[in-house]
């Protein structure tokens, strides 16, 4: 399946798609398979988060996590074999969330053709402004990953119009000038910061940071193609709640209001 297919086939079933989060490691090795298959039936794409030692755009909850995980020993290829055993179970699209460096550490070349192997449909790059290196940018795309970066609320008009074209998966749309984290209620304003968006690219956008409940999915979902939910994730883990629980309001929120997106 194809990402615009995820985007679409949600919008006709009447609601935005849902994207969750999981990150490679955690709990543990095995553990993060097992969350997996939890989180499947609800999700139309799916967020694999790397772990990262320096994560600048993630809040305390998924950098608990990200450390968790690499006091465990987790490496970039332990991330592609997840990746792998992930596609084994699925066909909707998988995008990893990885930071920069980790990828100039491996090799843009290597990482690349590593996780697009495994089975990847794309990349989310939120701490690499493409236009910084777009020829980086364009290597991954040649492999056969989608690309997608970062827009926010901050976001000139001229930072738009420059990033969007290089959203070739989904344009991911941050609901605040901040990292990571749930939220009770998201600023105003988002649906006025997607239509900016969308007069740069006719790709899906979705909104993160801070979809934790049904009234925040609302009102991604008023905006934007779909919502992204991360740390509300890992913290019911760490509260022991259940996943299902959380995932199911959260969807139902982006029932009946999807966004504009046609395919």
């Amino acid at each position: 399946m194809t990402t615009r297919e995820a985007f679409a086939r949600a919008k006709a079933e009447g609601r935005a798609a849902l994207i969750p989060y999981v990150m490679a490691g955690y709990p543990s090795r095995g553990q993060d398979l097992e969350l997996v298959r939890q989180v499947l039936p609800y999700a139309d794409l799916l967020e694999v988060g790397l772990p990262y030692s320096d994560p600048l755009g993630d809040g305390p909850v998924i950098q608990r996590a990200s450390e968790q995980a690499l006091r465990q020993g987790l490496r970039v290829t332990d991330v592609a074999h997840f990746v792998r055993e992930i596609r084994a179970l699925t066909d909707k699209p998988l995008f990893l969330m990885t930071y920069i460096n980790p990828v100039l550490a491996v090799g843009p070349a290597a990482f690349f053709q590593m996780f697009k192997e495994a089975g990847a449909n794309g990349l989310i790059l939120p701490d690499l402004p493409p236009d910084e290196d777009p020829q980086l940018v364009a290597l991954a795309q040649e492999v056969g990953l989608e690309t997608t970066f970062l827009l926010a609320p901050t976001s000139t008009e001229a930072r738009i119009q420059t990033v969007a074209p290089y959203c070739t998966g989904f344009v991911y749309t941050v609901s605040v000038a901040g990292v990571t984290g749930t939220r009770d209620r998201l600023p105003e304003g988002l649906s006025e910061l997607v239509h900016r968006i969308r007069q740069h690219t006719d790709a899906p956008v979705a909104i993160g940071f801070g979809i934790s409940n049904q009234a925040t999915a609302e009102q991604a979902a008023q905006a934007a193609d779909g919502a992204v939910i991360a740390s509300a994730l890992i913290r019911a883990l760490e509260e022991g709640r259940g996943l299902g629980e959380v995932l199911e309001e959260v969807r139902e929120g982006l029932r009946g209001v999807p966004g504009p997106f046609i395919g």
